[in-house]
């Protein structure tokens, strides 16, 4: 059945907008979601919609198909939409001078607010922090969108309560006299990384992921696989379709496969949004 699922995959699977072009249009919501469809239409309209891409429903079918596990013939469409992502805004995932981060959305045919799972910074790394602490000027800034990235991805793809890394920030808070995250000095956020990171270490007996790509599909399948742990579809008959957003580093705008902005993201870590539809889904902005 696997090798059948694949041989349906040929389609075309990854739809690209921005920079006034978009593969799809507001009537594509069956495929990209009513957000994915609607970003596509606004990029088609000239409206100032950060570059993205989104992952065709059809991919979450495939997914489960497979025994929640993403088709082969995926990875290099993503691969391909990515570098286009990265041509348009300048910047390039991995890259350890000008990195571009992921967030990872997911949205569906109806709308559902918080009934599925979030990554939000994908595409920090041990040398990505410090290239972004670089490209922004503001080293506070780098690592505490580092320890959060940390903590929401360990939550969300790896399976660890993320009120554990509440409590190490909370008696590091206490230890050092500080009362509000804002007090925290740059070399405080990489301490708390370094805790942060020991503490996946302890629960998982292995390092927390530093391959960019390891990270990326980790986050593609816990987005699609969340549909059936938490999103279950309170509406009958419908499914839902993730959405991955790819957004540059801080001075850039993003946007997301089902909702586009254009404001820079907060001190910490940026708000995207998704698309939506009868099948999962997911978009890179």
């Amino acid at each position: 059945m696997n090798e059948a699922v694949e041989a349906k995959a040929a389609p075309k699977w990854v739809f690209t907008f921005g920079d006034g072009r978009a593969d799809g249009s507001a009537g594509d919501k069956e495929l990209l979601g009513g957000k994915g469809a609607h970003l596509a239409e606004m990029s088609r309209l000239g409206l100032p919609v950060p570059p993205g891409f989104t992952i065709s429903t059809e991919v979450c079918a495939a997914y489960y198909e497979l025994g929640r596990k993403l088709p082969e013939a995926l990875k290099p469409m993503v691969d391909e939409a990515l570098a286009k992502v990265g041509k348009i805004t300048g910047a390039r995932f991995g890259d350890v001078d000008n990195p571009l981060l992921v967030s990872v959305r997911s949205g569906g045919r109806a709308s559902m607010p918080g009934m599925m799972d979030t990554v939000l910074n994908l595409g920090l790394n041990d040398e990505t922090v410090e290239g972004l602490a670089r490209l922004t000027g503001d080293r506070r800034f780098a690592y505490d969108t580092y320890r959060r990235f940390i903590q929401m991805y360990a939550d969300v793809v790896l399976g660890i309560d993320h009120g554990m890394f509440e409590e190490i920030l909370e008696n590091y808070k206490n230890l050092k006299g500080f009362e509000l995250d804002p007090e925290l000095a740059a070399e405080d956020w990489a301490e708390i990384v370094v805790r942060f990171k020991a503490l996946v270490g302890r629960e998982l007996e292995q390092p927390f992921p530093q391959d960019l790509h390891e990270q990326l599909w980790g986050a593609i399948a816990a987005v699609f696989g969340s549909w059936q742990t938490r999103a279950r579809s309170p509406i009958a008959g419908s499914t839902i379709s993730p959405t991955l957003g790819v957004r540059p580093s801080p001075f850039r705008a993003w946007s997301s496969a089902t909702e586009a902005t254009t404001a820079p993201p907060e001190s910490s870590s940026p708000a995207t949004r998704l698309p939506a539809r009868t099948s999962c889904s997911a978009s890179f902005f």
